[in-house]
């Protein structure tokens, strides 16, 4: 067998490897929910009776103005086609999971230049538990990552004003599924270069503003604010209020809705009075003590390794299992976990080695995804965090960690990363032990179940 074969048959063989491994996960994730049953949690509730009330199955529910109305219209209108039958939301959401995949590879390969480094990237997220396991769940999570990466794999070859339009409606819809880009959103523009397309980029902004105009209309009128949606005055008194290091440890927003939804009048009157409880807040405490604070908690919950599929297998509440999987084989649960744990910690270290010997810096959309990540990491130093607010960044972590997984393989001269110098070493360490220590440690500096918490 001569070189060429020889190649081409390890990456038959890689491949076979990848799907077997890909579809026995499948399962595993599809027996864990149907298997034993599980609860919905949080939001999913949420976004299920709203779905109900619009597909006729359950009379309407009032807009509470804190949810972008995407994901209920999709459920709505998978609930009117299958009947209330969750499975055919499940088999669609995976299909965006592995979608997003596809438009991460062809993203990365772009900026990487390399089909392996493009292939890593891909397989991270795709055989990660912890990011499949959003596929049967109703949080929007699936179709906003599908269609951010849909709006940014356009953006990033943005030369006709088509392209514009179609990228528009990607990241219009991508607002309509979550607001976590409402301020952030035109900073897509830049991905294109240098070489900017003003008609393509006239397009793009025209299609944005045709999807989303009577939605923010409504959102106005509804709370008082040009958004979707508003729910940052309760997030922001939830991530001040918040006490531990883990989400769902004695979780404050659950009596904290409670609290927001008796108080009179509508959104825009509830939203005033929580920001002017947050500001009472920040008073009292005095702002850098503040800052100090939020700062020894919120990172530890959004790099948390125990992601919100651990969080939702059974364990002891005081380290902030909830449980909604009933009746899970120890075996099956141990083994999600453990595999969930590796990947996710696999990641965040493979992101550090891939960031610091990153030699491609040229690439526009390598900046953007700096100024995302200071974007999120900024909202998130005061705002209510929950481990799923991560997954937003999770493919461009996998990217950053598969272009260094193949370079690990073969250091080639002229690579995106490339491995040499004693500082890069230094500097990679620290921040791979930095984003671990995020990871792991906040249960063991909280002591929870030590009599912190019951």
């Amino acid at each position: 067998m001569n070189p060429r074969q020889d190649a081409q048959s390890r990456r038959r063989i890689l491949l076979l490897v990848f799907i077997a491994f890909f579809l026995l996960q499948q399962i595993a994730l599809y027996w864990l929910y149907w298997g034993g049953g599980k609860t919905l949690l949080g939001d999913e509730a949420s976004y299920l009776n709203w779905a109900r009330g619009l597909a006729g199955l359950a009379p309407p529910i009032v807009d509470a103005g804190w949810w972008p109305p995407l994901q209920a219209w999709l459920i709505a209108a998978m609930l009117r086609l299958f009947g209330e039958n969750l499975l055919p939301i499940q088999l669609l959401q995976t299909a965006f999971l592995i979608g997003a995949a596809a438009l991460l590879r062809a993203i990365w390969r772009d900026v990487d230049g390399r089909v392996r480094a493009a292939n890593a990237a891909a397989a991270l997220l795709l055989l990660n538990p912890s990011t499949m396991a959003y596929a049967q769940w109703l949080w929007p999570e699936p179709l906003h990552l599908l269609l951010l990466l849909a709006a940014l794999r356009l953006v990033q070859r943005l030369t006709t004003a088509w392209r514009g339009v179609a990228a528009g409606l990607a990241l219009g819809g991508a607002l309509l599924a979550k607001s976590l880009l409402s301020l952030f959103w035109p900073a897509l523009l830049i991905v294109q270069g240098w070489r900017w397309n003003w008609r393509a980029s006239a397009a793009l902004l025209l299609a944005v503003a045709a999807v989303i105009a009577v939605p923010l209309w409504n959102g106005w009128k509804l709370t008082g604010k040009p958004m979707i949606a508003d729910s940052s005055a309760f997030n922001l008194v939830g991530g001040l209020e918040d006490r531990w290091r883990s989400d769902y440890v004695a979780d404050s927003v659950a009596p904290l809705a409670g609290e927001y939804f008796s108080l009179p009048g509508g959104a825009a009157q509830r939203n005033a009075l929580f920001m002017a409880r947050a500001e009472g807040i920040v008073r009292e405490r005095g702002l850098l003590q503040t800052l100090s604070q939020q700062l020894q908690k919120q990172y530890f919950r959004l790099f948390s390794s125990k992601t919100l599929l651990l969080s939702q297998l059974p364990g002891p509440a005081c380290s902030g299992h909830v449980g909604t999987y009933r009746a899970v084989p120890p075996l099956l649960g141990q083994g999600l976990a453990l595999l969930g744990d590796i990947f996710h910690l696999s990641i965040l270290a493979g992101f550090a080695l891939g960031l610091v010997f990153w030699r491609r810096w040229r690439d526009v959309l390598v900046w953007w995804i700096g100024l995302f990540f200071a974007y999120q990491l900024g909202l998130y130093l005061l705002l209510h965090v929950k481990a799923r607010f991560l997954l937003p960044m999770m493919p461009f972590l996998c990217a950053f960690a598969g272009s260094a997984l193949v370079s690990l393989r073969r250091n080639e001269p002229g690579a995106a990363v490339v491995f040499g110098g004693t500082w890069r070493w230094l500097l990679a360490s620290l921040l791979a032990a930095l984003l671990l220590g995020l990871a792991l440690l906040g249960p063991w500096l909280d002591g929870a179940c030590a009599g912190g918490v019951a």
